[in-house]
């Protein structure tokens, strides 16, 4: 690998001797691998029923390493949300937060939506997760992926992180900050982060992280946990932005992460003068990985609480009796929920997002999209066979083996064996892969065509 210039200067004068070693790859290309869906089954359970080589990652319990060749997008379980397809060491930063079902959880920069889906899988479907991206063409693919990982309580938000720290503070238990920066770990990945690689570029992703990590804090509730994540090397960006921050903000502490089983230690001459910085955690190309750094930071509980701001609650929809029609046949268990709406849909609201003052954020997504009311009739969306599939009432069974699976994810008609006449949700292996429509022995097929594969 032939490194930029400017960079292989700064870090041969940081690393000395120890540079070669470091920067020598564990494999000669890339680790390609899969997160599973802890909404879907468990890492176990995918081992023992997947129909790829996949081998346990060492650095979350969730992550699989995969062949090279393997094509993740074009797997119907992939299709169901049953994994994320995602480089191994990656998964790292979100299995470091220690997100339980029940807390209030956010990620500031989230597109696309790896990290995310690990914290939704954390959270069980209980609690609450604010999943915000800047730039709303990857806004839009966040969106997309966590419907298509089942995640139910995601508030998807489209925001400046200070926006969110005005609106929201002190009103998360647990934060994620996986910065944007200079991609210095991404050199071998994608040729274009050696090409635009230069110091003017480190210094603006170290001032942007910085900012938003300071909103990230403001975020967090007393007694809280920040995990902040880069997948590049520069010391601005890494070391020494957690030690100015440290400085800036006495109320947090540094945890140690060297129990983690994986990486090496923080180093000290990327942030003189901070001797708590090797708690953080550096993964090498040495160690198997592309290049992250991570830092655990919790607030303490003595920290000053802002006063929460003072929210009207808004009025729910009115149930139309076209959705009760509809839910006492497929999903019963969801018509005593309260809905919510955006234009001429109708959505299944996060519970608790109503206490949260989110009326002056730009929101993608409030929830699970359950469908609108056409000519007096419920049309489901795609969103609510995602998220609630495997209890619909009515379903069609389908396996990997199965010759219909395929024809499904193409878009065509399907022989309804398992499903009686009218909606129903489609499943392989009992993951959802959306709905369709049953009627004569015949489903029809009302997987979204942007969304379809064709091989």
């Amino acid at each position: 690998m032939q490194f930029p210039a400017d960079f292989t200067a700064r870090e041969q004068a940081l690393l000395g001797p120890r540079f070669d070693a470091l920067y020598t790859y564990a494999t000669p290309q890339p680790a390609r691998g899969v997160t599973v869906n802890g909404l879907r089954c468990t890492p176990d359970w995918f081992a023992a029923h997947a129909d790829f080589a996949a081998a346990p990652s060492p650095f979350c319990p969730t992550a699989f390493t995969t062949a090279p060749d393997f094509k993740p997008g074009r797997h119907p379980w992939h299709h169901a949300g049953v994994f994320y397809a995602q480089e191994p060491s990656a998964s790292a930063p979100a299995a470091l937060l220690d997100v339980h079902p029940g807390m209030k959880v956010a990620d500031l920069c989230a597109a696309p939506g790896g990290k995310t889906s690990q914290l939704a899988a954390a959270l069980q479907g209980q609690g609450l997760l604010l999943a915000n991206e800047f730039v709303a063409a990857r806004a839009e693919i966040l969106r997309q992926n966590l419907e298509r990982m089942g995640v139910t309580n995601a508030v998807i938000t489209n925001e400046d992180t200070a926006n969110l720290a005005k609106a929201l503070p002190g009103v998360f238990d647990r934060v994620l900050v996986d910065a944007p920066c200079s991609g210095e770990g991404m050199f071998r990945k994608e040729s274009v982060a050696a090409t635009q690689h230069n110091d003017a570029l480190v210094d603006h992703c170290a001032a942007l992280g910085a900012e938003i990590l300071e909103n990230a804090a403001a975020l967090l509730a007393p007694g809280g946990v920040l995990v902040y994540s880069t997948c590049t090397f520069a010391p601005q960006e890494d070391e020494a932005q957690i030690a100015a921050f440290l400085a800036r903000h006495p109320e947090f502490t540094l945890c140690d992460l060297a129990a983690c089983g994986f990486g090496r230690p923080g180093e000290e001459n990327r942030a003189p003068g901070c001797t708590e910085i090797t708690r953080c955690r550096r993964i090498w190309p040495a160690d198997g990985g592309e290049g992250h750094f991570m830092a655990k930071l919790q607030k303490s509980p003595d920290a000053e609480a802002p006063a929460p701001a003072r929210v009207k609650p808004g009025k729910p929809a009115k149930t139309p009796p076209e959705w009760l029609e509809f839910v006492k046949t497929t999903f019963p268990f969801l018509a005593d929920r309260p809905l919510t709406t955006a234009g001429d849909w109708l959505l299944l609201a996060v519970p608790g997002s109503e206490l949260l003052n989110l009326s002056k954020l730009r929101l993608v997504r409030g929830g699970v999209l359950a469908g609108s009311v056409l000519k007096k009739r419920f049309q489901p969306a795609h969103a609510l066979f995602m998220a609630y599939g495997a209890q619909c009432q009515n379903r069609e069974e389908l396996t990997l083996a199965d010759p219909r699976t395929a024809a499904w994810l193409r878009g065509e008609e399907i022989d309804a064996v398992t499903a009686q006449n009218g909606w129903c949700a489609v499943l392989v292996d009992g993951f959802p892969l959306g709905g369709g429509k049953a009627s004569g022995g015949r489903i029809k097929n009302h997987y979204p065509k942007g969304l379809r594969s064709l091989q």
